[in-house]
């Protein structure tokens, strides 16, 4: 991991802090460029949305989606877990804990935009950082880069349907259309521009590729932190209001990152896979693609909506939470390949 994907956490918490503070004490700029939109699509974030997404979709390659078979087992745990389990046990948690066990200390008014925040976070997939877990746990390369194609193909096509449905099992009213121009927006697009930059790159050679990601990497996660100074320059007054709104907030994901880990790192020693596909199996089925899923809250709901401050919730706590599932996949290896096991 490179500086800024180690520091992550803290880099992001800097960023709240500068973004409540500039928010609190000279907010006209901040008024100014949340005005600047087009169909209820912010210019300036979906800019920075495109700059952290376009680099990291370079690295996926579509072709790979050929090597499905050789890991069948564990590519349907993790489709069985990113779009079966994940985005209905977040709709359940938010539920619990949003509308019932926080009520009480919530504002009423953002209740259902906290809940459809946790939904458009759950429902989108880890595309980049899997590739830093899968590493950490010494994952089989070719699943994971196989699994995030896969992922990312399914994603055009399930990801406005299944918000749409739990937005409405929530009773929370859709705007279908800002919905299906965030898809294009932040899914279609992206991903076919990346394709055709990424065939122009390997026509240079690997190593033009390699040059191409090692400088784009760090502009991902500074575009990443400067959307963040805006959506807490928005949200400032709230959070200074009710500083227990991000704990509560990160409740619910917190969990729902740990069930859904260790349910499909369960289920594929259940279904004998090996423990280099278990690992990044696990990790995909729990990690988020938060950059879609802050780009399509405030596209949907706006900069100081609820939901725009709960997918910035998993941004914050991403990282460290993602990196305790790392060590418990690494020091449970010999449960996993124990012998006797459903592995063996």
């Amino acid at each position: 991991m490179n500086l800024f994907e180690r520091y992550l956490t803290l880099w992001v918490f800097l960023c709240i802090v500068l973004g409540v503070v500039l928010g609190r004490f000279v907010p006209e700029p901040f008024h100014w460029l949340g005005g600047l939109e087009i169909a209820h699509v912010n210019i300036p974030v979906g800019l920075l949305i495109w700059v952290m997404i376009v680099p990291m979709l370079l690295r996926v390659d579509f072709g790979a989606l050929h090597q499905v078979r050789r890991h069948w087992r564990g590519i349907g745990v993790t489709l069985f877990i990113n779009w079966a389990v994940k985005p209905f046990s977040m709709a359940l948690l938010g539920w619990l804990f949003i509308r019932q066990i926080f009520a009480h200390w919530l504002p009423a008014a953002q209740i259902d935009s906290y809940i459809a925040g946790l939904i458009l976070l759950a429902a989108a997939p880890c595309t980049a950082m899997v590739f830093v877990w899968s590493r950490l746990v010494n994952g089989e390369p070719l699943f994971t880069l196989s699994q995030v194609a896969l992922n990312d193909t399914i994603m055009v096509f399930a990801y406005a349907p299944i918000v749409a449905l739990l937005l409405g099992i929530s009773s929370i009213t859709v705007p279908w259309a800002t919905l299906l121009t965030s898809v294009v927006l932040y899914i279609v697009l992206p991903v076919l521009l990346a394709q055709v930059w990424r065939a122009l790159l390997l026509k240079k050679g690997e190593a033009a590729m390699q040059r191409t990601l090692h400088l784009l990497g760090p502009l991902s996660i500074v575009a990443l932190l400067a959307t963040l100074v805006l959506l807490f320059a928005f949200q400032g007054q709230a959070i200074v209001a009710h500083p227990l709104i991000i704990v509560m907030l990160a409740v619910p994901i917190t969990l729902q990152v740990y069930f859904t880990s260790s349910f499909a790192y369960w289920l594929n020693r259940r279904f004998g896979e090996v423990h280099c596909v278990a690992g990044p199996s696990a990790l995909i089925g729990a990690s988020n693609f938060f950059e879609l899923a802050v780009a399509a809250a405030i596209s949907l709901f706006g900069f100081q909506s609820g939901a725009a401050l709960a997918t910035v919730v998993g941004v914050l706590i991403e990282v460290p939470v993602m990196l305790s599932v790392v060590a418990l996949v690494k020091r449970t290896r010999s449960w996993y390949e124990a012998k006797g096991s459903p592995a063996q």
